[in-house]
């Protein structure tokens, strides 16, 4: 039983020492950028009563929640999904505001889904959300401060995928098929069947136009040049307004030179039915998936009493950081500024002032005094392990100094030539 207790369950895995320093690390960084764009911080539960997930928000299915009940035998869950909670917190507290409303946010998100799929149940999500907003600008201020962010954790080669919902919807409701066809079609598209989207189409009655471009669907990928391209492929205007406002993004992006970044994929069908406009995805190399998602959601904030226009995106932190690791991007820590070490213990009279005073300039200081058994060089090794620098609490207030490798740097330094007292 005792070494069961020592493993996490399915789906979750514990972060510790240099990783999770570099985790923190780059989290660090990434809300910078949210916050040099007037993000705001905002916390949510880490679980919520099952209708704000539920399908009339257009969030995961059922099976893939993590439920359980309190004692007034509601159903709740850990939230799978960070948008809902926060359109949810937005209409109730700035319920009033139509002001755009810039908010960040870091936690976790829980996704109840097979083992063999080879993802983690547990993720950390960072993102930011613009309420009150419905410009292209703010569609643009979304993808670009992912770019921001993916510069700001050190990855370089990656590529921004942008879809538009309302393409794919503009041809789903002109279509006088039913929604199992629909449902299939959406099927083929995600999965970038083909053939079997050729041989779905042969047996139905629609218009050719809708025929050729469901037929081209998957070739709808590539570069700015490919709108002109799906232009010329429909008369829909729904499908055109489309197409117009991802120009009028890709305009906001290279006024900020980022279109190096950028591509187009109007194949892109999400994962999450909340979305009414613009969609997007972030890619690097080094991982399966996308390490960051987002998009307009319109209609989200009505399921919770207020009507209004929203988008945002989100990274997946530990997907990032795992792409930086297999793309040798090395990640700047914060090193323990100093362990002190006192030996022997008698000594703790002198060596407690000056430590405090470290403590009051800002140094971390972690205090350590030699065990029975140990000796000095034992606490070296396990400190330069950890990435700190040692001083050694000698007799009549001398310091030895070592560097966060375990040498010898500075020997016999008065604690007064140090700055520890007056």
């Amino acid at each position: 039983m005792r070494e069961k207790l020592l493993h996490t369950p399915e789906g979750v895995r514990d972060i510790y020492n240099w990783e999770c320093k570099k985790k923190h690390a780059i989290e660090k960084e990434m809300k910078k950028v949210l916050s040099s764009y007037g993000y705001q911080d905002i916390e949510t539960p880490a679980f919520e009563f099952f209708e704000v997930f539920n399908s009339d928000t257009g969030t995961v299915s059922s099976q893939e929640m993590f439920k359980f009940f309190d004692r007034n035998n509601n159903t709740l869950v850990l939230r799978p999904d960070m948008t809902p909670s926060l359109a949810r917190s937005v209409a109730k507290y700035y319920s009033d505001c139509d002001f755009p409303l810039r908010l960040s946010y870091k936690g976790k998100t829980y996704l109840n889904i097979q083992s063999y799929q080879g993802k983690l149940s547990e993720k950390t999500e960072l993102g930011a959300e613009l309420i009150n907003d419905d410009s292209p600008q703010a569609d643009a201020e979304s993808i670009i401060m992912m770019i921001d962010c993916f510069l700001a954790a050190g990855l370089r080669d990656f590529q921004i995928d942008i879809g538009q919902a309302e393409f794919y919807k503009g041809i789903m409701d002109a279509m006088d098929v039913s929604d199992e066809i629909k449902q299939q079609i959406h099927e083929y598209i995600e999965n970038k069947n083909s053939l079997g989207m050729e041989m779905l189409l042969e047996d139905l009655d629609i218009k050719n136009c809708y025929r050729n471009i469901l037929l081209e669907y998957d070739e709808l990928y590539g570069d700015y040049s490919m709108l002109e391209h799906a232009k010329e492929l429909t008369t829909n205007p729904r499908c055109l307004g489309a197409i117009v406002r991802l120009e009028q993004v890709y305009d906001v992006i290279c006024q900020y030179g980022y279109e190096k970044y950028i591509s187009f994929d109007l194949a892109m069908v999400n994962h999450f039915d909340y979305y009414t406009g613009i969609i997007f995805r972030g890619y690097t190399y080094g991982t399966g998936d996308a390490i960051g998602k987002g998009g307009r959601y319109d209609n989200l904030l009505v399921q919770f009493g207020k009507n209004a226009p929203a988008c945002g995106f989100t990274i997946l932190v530990d997907d990032l950081l795992s792409a930086l690791s297999r793309q040798n991007i090395s990640i700047s820590v914060e090193d323990y500024d100093y362990t002190v070490l006192i030996a022997p213990k008698k000594d703790s009279a002198q060596a407690i002032p000056f430590l405090m005073e470290l403590r009051k300039i800002g140094q971390k200081v972690e205090w350590m005094s030699i065990s029975p058994g140990k000796v000095l060089g034992d606490y070296l090794t396990f400190a330069s392990s950890q990435g700190a620098n040692i001083i050694y609490v000698l007799k009549d207030g001398l310091l030895d100094i070592y560097d966060n490798k375990g040498q010898l740097i500075e020997k016999m330094k008065k604690v007064e030539e140090f700055g520890g007292e007056e």
